[in-house]
């Protein structure tokens, strides 16, 4: 029988890890801030849906609010910033705390009915503003393109003066735009679900009758946790625009584009920091590897195939799943009371 391994948070061998991993992520980026313009082009919207279901994540994974219209919220903060962009000339990068802050507003607005419903009838409030998104955005044809969609001009992508890179090479710019969101949404991820504010999402999660009891203030929890999912979707949306260059709802912002987001974290793995990096490769990639087996239809098939295969094999997702057999080998844990006080008495 294999003995387990318990490493202490905080201890010297934990920092070793930590820093052997940190060293593997960075020379990881270096790798493929390398990559030829298409490939680079690839990684940056996987990692722009990584943050996306990374905000999803959130109201979903965490605190059980099921939500499938996700969609709007990304459509939301890439309209934010073809707005300022094309009407206010503002410069791409500046746009995304907008969306962020814009995300957050309508995410709380939104997110108020979970204090009443939960389960398939918020799901069903979700499903409603995913499908009155796009006919939203069509009412307002002056600031958004309307049905026609929106074009962003390609010199008003141009990146930063003081960032030495030619418009030519936006997606060198883009890409590291995206590792910084992508690195503080998940250090924020991280950071909240291991505070006393994640073990309220998690006891609202699986008892709310029992948090409640405990003293969790359920209504804010909820609210102001939808309201953060929704916000940093809509930055994911942000960048989305930044690397499209050009918007269509009724194209990139349907209940398909919400449903797909909710496969990623499924296939991902819910309540885990690094799942929705696992599941954005499997929404971008998969289909991409299947196109060329017969059309749209041949891809899709396929693609349910592997997320059925993920649920039957995974049920926690590909994260989950690595992370349950891990813990077979090695369990990291926080040190003990007597043993934390006497390592800040050494240090």
């Amino acid at each position: 029988m294999n003995s387990v391994k318990v490493i202490e948070r905080g201890s010297s061998l934990y920092r070793g890890l930590v820093g052997v991993g940190l060293v593997l992520l960075v020379l990881a980026v270096l790798w493929h801030s390398g990559l030829a313009p298409f490939e680079m082009g690839q990684v940056t919207r996987v990692m722009i849906y990584a943050v996306a279901i990374a905000g999803l994540n959130i109201a979903t994974g965490y605190v059980g609010l099921l939500s499938v219209g996700h969609s709007a919220f990304f459509g939301l903060g890439a309209y934010t910033t073809g707005i300022l962009i094309m009407a206010y000339g503002w410069q791409g990068w500046s746009t995304i705390p907008v969306a962020f802050v814009v995300g957050l507003v309508v995410g709380l607005l939104v997110g108020l009915p979970a204090l009443r419903i939960r389960g398939l009838y918020l799901a069903m409030v979700t499903l409603a503003f995913a499908v009155a998104f796009p006919e939203i955005i069509a009412r307002f044809e002056g600031l958004t393109g309307g049905a026609g969609g929106m074009t962003i001009r390609r010199t008003s992508l141009r990146p930063p003066e003081w960032t030495g890179i030619s418009l030519g090479q936006k997606h060198v710019w883009l890409f590291w735009m995206c590792v910084i969101v992508l690195g503080l949404t998940l250090y924020i991820t991280a950071c909240l679900t291991r505070s006393r504010y994640g073990l309220a999402m998690a006891a609202i999660r699986q008892n709310e009758i029992a948090a409640s009891a405990s003293g969790v203030n359920i209504a804010i929890v909820k609210t102001v946790s939808f309201g953060l999912s929704g916000a940093i979707t809509s930055a994911a949306g942000s960048l989305f625009a930044i690397y499209m260059g050009s918007l269509y709802a009724e194209g990139s912002f349907t209940l398909l584009a919400g449903i797909t987001l909710l496969i990623g974290l499924v296939i991902g793995g819910e309540r885990t920091v690094l799942g929705p990096i696992a599941g954005a490769l499997a929404v971008v990639y998969v289909p991409y590897f299947t196109s060329d087996l017969g059309g749209g239809q041949s891809a899709a098939v396929l693609f349910a195939l592997v997320l059925i295969l993920v649920i039957f094999l995974a049920p926690m997702g590909v994260v989950g799943g690595l992370a349950k057999l891990l813990r077979r080998f090695v369990i990291f844990r926080s040190p003990r009371p007597d043993t934390a006080s006497s390592m800040a008495a050494r240090s």
